[in-house]
């Protein structure tokens, strides 16, 4: 069953979430001030309209409180985003995720109430630092200030052992929670002991920062 999204400001990262979010089948509005941005998106997504955010009226009209979830995408105008941001917390929005510019604004967005505030850039930045120091991460997802998820390539050197002989676990208080075999094609959501790690493979694992870190894999 699909699900019906805001996206309020068709920027890059506005543009990306919502036409990610069509081609996954799920029913997305957008919303930008910018006529040719509006033009741009308005065949790649369910509805687009051209109108400003920070107006009340606006937001009333497009029914706030029908939307699953509402993603402010407001770009470098931090002002209108932090107003946008108070009008859908008085209106009641269920979800709202904001995107910041700095961490300062990010404070204000979740004073205001914005439920998740994320850093496109500063993330992006952060993970391709992370990807240059240590060349096997794939991806990273961090919990919270001490734990993560990772996904890596499977190091040469645990290539051809099982888990139970890795015994990460115990060793570093790291668990490998999935493996994706890239040569099958298929993943492994509930790896056993026995598991061997392939040339190729990729481990997703969850754990401590400071053990991940041990590890290389962050």
């Amino acid at each position: 069953m699909s699900k019906s999204f805001l996206v309020i400001g068709a920027g890059r990262f506005g543009t990306s979430v919502a036409k990610t979010l069509y081609s996954l089948e799920q029913d997305v509005m957008v919303v930008d001030n910018d006529e040719p941005l509006i033009q741009q998106i308005s065949d790649e997504v369910t509805g687009a309209v051209q109108a400003d955010a920070t107006s009340e009226d606006v937001l009333e009209s497009l029914g706030i409180k029908d939307f699953d979830a509402v993603i402010l995408a407001i770009g470098v105008d931090i002002q209108a985003s932090i107003m946008t941001a108070i009008l859908l917390v008085e209106m009641g929005a269920r979800e709202i995720i904001a995107k910041a510019q700095t961490e300062l604004h990010g404070k204000a967005l979740s004073k205001i109430g914005v439920h998740r505030v994320l850093y496109p850039e500063r993330d992006t930045g952060y993970k391709l630092a992370r990807s240059l120091v240590a060349p096997t991460i794939i991806d990273m997802i961090e919990l919270s200030d001490d734990y993560s998820v990772v996904e890596v390539n499977a190091p040469d050197d645990m290539v051809g052992k099982s888990l139970k002989e890795l015994n990460l676990r115990a060793r570093y208080g790291v668990s490998i929670i999935a493996l994706r075999r890239a040569a099958e094609k298929e993943t492994n959501i509930s790896p056993i002991a026995e598991d061997i790690i392939k040339e190729n493979d990729i481990v997703v694992a969850i754990g401590e920062n400071k053990a991940l870190q041990k590890l290389e894999w962050i």
